[in-house]
C-alpha cells in the first residue's frame, strides 16, 4: 500500500503530513511526500525547501515509517504532479492540506484541492490545517 501527500511548509502541509503519517502508520504503507513547485525558485528558496524536505526525511526514518520524498519542479501543477505520483505508484490514498476560507471562499474549494479531489485515481483525505 502506498499513500501519497502533498507537502508545503505551511500549517495546512504540516497537518497533511502528521495525518499522512497516522495513515501510513496504521495501514502499514510506505509514504510518498512530494513537494511540488511550477518553477521559479531562486537558489536560496530551493536550498531552504531542500533543507525543509530533508528534516521530514530525517523525522520519518525516525518514527520508522517507510518514505520517499519527492522534490518536484517540472512547471506542472501542485495537483497534476500529485495525481501524476498517485498513478504512477498506484497509492491507495492521497492526502492534502486545506487551508482556512472566508463564508465565499468557502463555496469553491482551491483549485490544486478541487482538481485532485475530482481527478484522483484513489481515495482523497483533505485535512484542515
Amino acid at each position: 500500500m502506498t499513500i501519497v501527500v502533498g507537502f508545503v511548509p505551511t500549517k495546512e502541509g504540516r497537518a497533511a503530513l502528521a495525518r499522512a503519517v497516522e495513515e501510513a502508520k496504521g495501514r502499514g504503507s510506505r509514504l510518498v511526500v512530494i513537494n511540488s513547485h511550477r518553477g521559479g525558485l531562486d537558489d536560496e528558496q530551493a536550498r531552504a525547501g531542500e533543507e525543509e524536505l530533508q528534516r521530514v526525511t530525517d523525522e520519518m526514518n525516525a518514527s520508522g515509517t517507510e518514505v520517499e520524498v519527492r522534490q518536484l519542479v517540472r512547471g506542472n501543477e501542485p495537483a497534476e504532479d500529485l495525481i501524476a505520483v498517485a498513478n504512477e505508484t498506484d497509492a491507495d490514498l492521497i492526502v492534502i492540506g486545506l487551508r482556512r476560507r472566508t463564508p465565499v471562499g468557502k463555496l469553491i474549494l482551491g483549485s490544486n484541492a478541487q482538481r485532485i479531489l475530482l481527478d484522483a485515481p484513489c481515495a482523497v483525505l483533505a485535512v484542515k490545517g
